[in-house]
């Protein structure tokens, strides 16, 4: 039976009808939506879970005689990871010790050699003052012929000659001060640096074994037995997976409301979107990544073409929810910014260096423990360490010298 195309119009408004009514409906619900709440947050899904990655390099000079750790391995601050072949840097630091003691043995001698001359200048003084006193006695009983102007003359030429004597132990006294002078044995600049030698040394040795900086699960593991390394090659990376943030690059269009301090909701694809990570803004970074990339843009070029720049925004993440829900650096990330509060500006940062991986420790004992030893090997090869005696010759030749016109 045909239907009367009256009908057929008539039912296929109502269709439209309904069908525009549905359509008005869903897009005044959508706007209420958006004004209510999608209109404060920014989403951006060009975001990614990162963190710090420790670099673990090589200190010193050698071959590796044994990798303590695998990949994936979770190790402890100060934990041994590499082990470097010892017997160069063993033999080093006991050349150096032997130089210490040799260089503080050779200094002692200076500082005897000084006793000496101050000797042997207190002593021709002592014969200078007794010639003179002869002289004085022969010149007042020349005049009554009690003696010869002979004998007189020899007095005063052997006067002369201890003159000349003690000028010439003055002499090598001096010298022997301008080695020693203003100091003592055991800080005197040679031995200081031969001191510093073995520190150097010592430190050497010590890093021939290699620790871990901080605690975290090794990756990038490069290092194998056999390789001789050089200061500076990295041999792994330390991957701390308590303290983690997310990089979000919003494009700047999004950038106007986006503050410091504003709450954000992270979705990780490993998880899907049945788990949310809770985190705050802690700082814009002051460039686009075009600036810090390895060619950045040069637009007085004349070849700049405008696109739309992202800006990194760093997102703190709660620490309780990543050791709940651990995550790696590297994720991809849903990430959405609540922006209806934006009382902070721009160039506030609320990141910090609280965490761990910010400072390590396992260097301070190195230097401390070199000191100790070194001090042990120059009290070992010291010898005699009274300095004072040599003043003592500094008067007697002083009143010597003032004495010398009395009796001319």
């Amino acid at each position: 039976m045909r239907t009367h195309p009256k009908i057929i119009r008539t039912r296929r408004n109502r269709y439209l009808l309904s069908v525009a009514l549905v359509l008005a409906v869903g897009a005044l619900a959508y706007a209420g939506y958006w004004w209510h709440y999608c209109r404060f947050w920014v989403i951006s899904r060009n975001a990614f879970v990162t963190g710090n990655l420790i670099p673990v390099e090589a200190d010193a000079t050698g071959i590796v005689t044994q990798v303590l750790v695998e990949e994936s391995q979770y190790v402890n601050k100060g934990d041994l990871l590499v082990r470097l072949d010892e017997h160069r840097a063993r033999t080093a630091l006991s050349r150096s010790r032997g130089e210490l003691g040799q260089t503080v043995r050779e200094i002692g001698a200076v500082f005897a050699t000084r006793r000496q001359m101050c000797q042997k200048l207190i002593a021709r003084t002592a014969r200078l003052a007794r010639v003179r006193h002869d002289v004085a006695r022969l010149r007042q009983a020349l005049p009554n012929g009690s003696v010869s102007e002979q004998a007189l003359q020899n007095a005063e030429d052997q006067m002369a000659a201890l003159e000349a004597d003690m000028r010439e132990a003055e002499a090598e006294l001096e010298s022997v001060d301008a080695r020693v002078g203003g100091t003592s044995r055991t800080l005197h600049p040679d031995v200081e640096a031969a001191k510093h030698r073995f520190i150097a040394a010592y430190l050497e040795y010590a890093r021939q074994h290699i620790h871990a900086p901080v605690s975290g699960y090794v990756s990038m593991r490069k290092v194998q037995v056999g390789n001789r390394v050089q200061p500076g090659d990295q041999l792994m990376t330390l991957v701390p997976l308590e303290h983690l943030w997310v990089e979000a690059n919003l494009r700047e269009t999004e950038m106007a409301r986006v503050r410091p301090g504003q709450l954000a909701e992270i979705t990780v694809d490993l998880y899907g979107e049945s788990r949310v990570y809770h985190g705050t803004v802690e700082g814009l970074v002051p460039g686009t990544g075009s600036v810090f990339a390895l060619l950045p843009p040069e637009n007085a070029s004349g070849n700049f073409i405008h696109i739309v720049e992202r800006v990194p925004v760093r997102i703190g993440l709660r620490q309780e929810e990543v050791l709940n829900n651990p995550i790696r650096p590297g994720l991809s990330t849903r990430t959405a910014i609540y922006v209806k509060d934006s009382d902070q500006s721009q160039g506030v940062s609320l990141a910090g260096v609280s965490t761990q991986e910010y400072e390590t420790d396992i260097f301070i004992d190195e230097l401390a423990d070199a000191e100790a030893e070194a001090r042990k090997i120059i009290r070992a090869n010291l010898i005699q360490e009274n300095d004072a005696l040599a003043p003592e010759c500094r008067p007697l030749h002083a009143a010597a010298a003032d004495n010398a016109g009395t009796y001319r």
